[in-house]
Formats: structure tokens, sequence, C-alpha cells
């Protein structure tokens, strides 16, 4: 393995990024309120240490305001055009870097953030990611890839986001711990293409992506692109090709157990006795730099010193000793965190709109509160998702329901229906906020929805 470059090296090195309109750690990108900075962590944990080091940063450097992402990543908002050196030589000197610079982008590999700790799991994800962020990262051939291509590992665990579409996916076989099922450009909610035992999940990865980046040319970024042209049984057979191992049917009759629907919010029994883990979730994916301060102090004094974020925009801290989960999960919420299912605003999701995008056509962060006290106020509770644009940044699935900003501040509101494509069945248009809360309390059961 090579050794880790000096924080000088991976600044002199930045020339050789390419440019994109995706942030990220040596790549600040503008936008209205500054620039946007996103720190990819390694199975979406960050110990407290870095927690600080992050809120420090972001504090002296940028805005103070903190985005969850949906791939438990997270992002520096409004950061100084003088002091993007400053920002990144402290990441760097955090640890929070890539071994190579070239290597930033691909770092996107998604688990269940109870990976290790969820007794509903059949296997231990960390590990195996491990593996494949070594590959990633020392494959100079492999950073060629999109910094949207993204890999999942699924342990089988009940706290997990399978409906994020990921180029490929592995997912573990119930009865059989060496085997995994593997997909691509899909989810562990699919059929399989095939599966393959753990030993070899490496070395198909590795080949599957260099013949990906063969194939694929310009403008095919995604797995999804690739299977336009090339069908997925073509795909495989050329792979096959490349192993030294033969790559084994898919398991008979799979059936991967639907996971719980709403984002994780309370306290969840660990396989560890006596441990639990206590997740709430940040309000509409944003902490500031004194929450992420003090839940560092939090995760230390009750915890391992780790926090790991989820890809509902929430936080989980780990290893809570049982008897102090409640008090723990108290001291989220009196730091603003999310801590009852029940609020609407738990179930809403909102891109950073017009305040600080310049595509967005409306303030999608303050109507989406808006919204949340007009649910409240209707005693309803359903899932929404509010865009600014087409191109729905904030949400990596198609939500229940969908406010898409037309122009004005007004939206066309969707309902997801199977057979429609995009974000469902138009259902009303050039609604304001207001509108838009009342249909939603009219035609929604009291409760969460997930229509």
């Amino acid at each position: 393995m090579p050794d880790h470059p000096t924080t000088a090296d991976l600044l002199a090195s930045r020339s050789g990024i390419p440019a994109s309109a995706c942030p990220g750690l040596l790549r600040i990108v503008p936008a209205l309120d500054g620039g946007i900075c996103r720190v990819k962590l390694p199975g979406g944990e960050v110990n407290s240490t870095q927690a600080r080091a992050i809120a420090a940063a972001s504090a002296d450097c940028a805005s103070g305001v903190l985005e969850l992402t949906n791939r438990s990543n997270l992002q520096i908002r409004g950061v100084r055009p003088d002091q993007h050196e400053a920002l990144i030589e402290r990441l760097l000197a955090a640890g929070l870097g890539p071994r190579q610079a070239s290597a930033d982008d691909v770092r996107n590999i998604l688990l269940s953030p109870a990976a290790g700790l969820d007794p509903q799991a059949l296997l231990d994800t960390r590990p195996l990611a491990d593996a494949l962020l070594d590959l990633l990262q020392d494959t100079p051939a492999l950073h060629a890839l999109s910094p949207k291509f993204a890999i999942q590992l699924d342990g089988g665990e009940a706290l997990a986001m399978l409906e994020h579409a990921h180029d490929l996916w592995f997912s573990a076989v119930p009865g059989q711990p060496a085997r995994l099922a593997f997909g691509l450009a899909g989810s562990p909610l699919d059929a399989p293409l095939g599966s393959v035992e753990r030993s070899q999940v490496t070395a198909l990865v590795e080949q599957l992506l260099r013949l990906f980046l063969e194939q694929a040319g310009a403008g095919h970024t995604r797995m999804r692109h690739l299977l336009v042209k090339t069908p997925a049984s073509r795909l495989l057979e050329q792979l096959q090709g490349r192993l030294p191992f033969a790559l084994q049917a898919p398991p008979a009759d799979w059936q991967r157990a639907a996971p719980q629907g709403q984002a994780p919010i309370g306290t969840y029994p660990q396989q560890q006795a006596d441990r639990c883990m206590v997740a709430a979730m940040a309000r509409l994916g944003r902490v500031d730099s004194t929450q992420l301060q003090a839940l560092a102090d939090l995760a230390e004094q009750q915890g391992d010193a780790t926090l790991r974020l989820t890809p509902w925009q929430g936080l989980l801290l780990p290893n809570i000793p049982a008897e102090a989960a409640d008090a723990v999960l108290a001291a989220m919420g009196q730091l603003g965190l999310l801590t009852d299912a029940g609020d609407p605003l738990a179930s809403l999701i909102a891109c950073t709109g017009s305040s600080a995008c310049a595509k967005g056509l409306a303030d999608s962060k303050a109507d989406a509160l808006r919204l949340a006290q007009l649910l409240r106020q209707h005693h309803t509770q359903v899932a929404v998702h509010l865009s600014g644009c087409s191109r729905s940044c904030a949400a990596a699935r198609v939500a229940p329901f969908t406010l898409l900003a037309s122009d004005q501040g007004r939206y066309q509101l969707y309902q997801r229906t199977p057979g429609v494509a995009g974000f469902g069945l138009l259902q009303a248009s050039a609604l304001d906020i207001d509108q838009a809360g009342d249909w939603l309390a009219a035609h929604c059961a009291t409760g969460t929805s997930d229509a």
C-alpha cells in the first residue's frame, strides 16, 4: 500500500484533478452562497477529532453551515474565495483527504450506517469496504470514473437505504455467509445478475470497472448508460473472460427483506451486549459548526468517539451504553436535531433552492419549513421532496410526492405511480406552498403516507 502523501504533496498535485460541477475536498465549486467543499467519509464515519476539525474549519473559512448528503458524506457551504487553500489544508491535516489527489472523486462506497452493529446483519461489510476503497484509491486507471459512480455494500442490515440506485451493488446471501449477490445499475431490492464469493469481490470489481471504462466512452458516466448499448448478459460474458474464477448463478428465489421505510430516529439495539445506536435527523439535511462540535463532545462522553452519517441526512452515534441511550437522544434533540419520527419535518427533503443555487426556481428550504408547519396544523405527515429544479439533487430516489418548482415560487405536484417515469403522475400545477399543503392534507391520510 502506498504511503499516505503529505498535505503539501496533495496540494501540489491538485492541478491534475479534472474539472467537474461536482464538489470534492480538493475541488471547491461556486454557488450563490459561496464555495461548496464535499468531504467524503469512508463508510460514512468520522471520529470526534475530525468532526471538531471540520466544525472549526467551516466556522473560520466558510459560513459554518454543513450539509449531510444522501450518500453519507458532508458538505461545507459558503467557503469564502480567499479561504479555499486554508480550508483544504485544514481538512487534509485532519486526515480527511484521499491518498492521491486524483482519487478523491472515486471514494464512493455506501454502507448501512449500522454496519458491524445491526443485529439483523448477515455480514460486517466494513472490511470489504476498506479493501474496495484501497482498490479505488491505489489504481490510477480507476480514477477516470465519474464522481457520481458508486458502489453499494449491503450486509442485510435492518437500518439500510436500499432505494438508491447504485452502479454496482453487492448483498449478503442469507444462509451463505461467504457469498454475495450482485447487480448493476440498481439496488439489492432488484433481482441480482449473479453471485460471487466474498474473497473474489475485489477482483470482480476491478475487472468490471476497467471493462466499464473501456466500453462506456465519452458521455457515458454511469452504468445505466452503458447498459443501454451493451446488455447486462453480454457485459457479464465479457467480464467472465477476464476473471480467473467462475461467476456463480444468482441465488434461487432471491428476495432481500425490505428494511424499515422511515429514516432511523430513536434508539436501536446493537449486536454488542448492552450497547445501543442512537439516531437523529438533521433539519432538512443541515447542521451548523456549533452543533457538530457538540455532537463530537457527546460521542466522546457517551460513545466510542465516532459519528456515523446516514443516507437519510441524519446522524447516528454508535456504542452508546443502553442505560444512557434515552438521555443521549434527548441531548441530540436539545442540540436542534429531529428526534421525533412523528414530526412532519422528518419526512421532508429539500434541496438548497434559489437562496443558494442559481438553478433554483423556488426557495425550497424555506418552503419546506412552511410546509412542515402547515402539515403539523393538519395533523398530517407525508413524505415529500421539494426540488428547486428538475435535477433532483437532494434525493437519490423518487419520493412518494414531489413538489417541483416551476417559476416564481410555485410548484408542480407529482405522485409516485407504478409504471410512470420520472417523478410520477402530475396531480396539480402552479401551487404556492400553502396550496400544496392544503392539497396534501386533503389527499393524504393522517399519519405517514408512503403512497
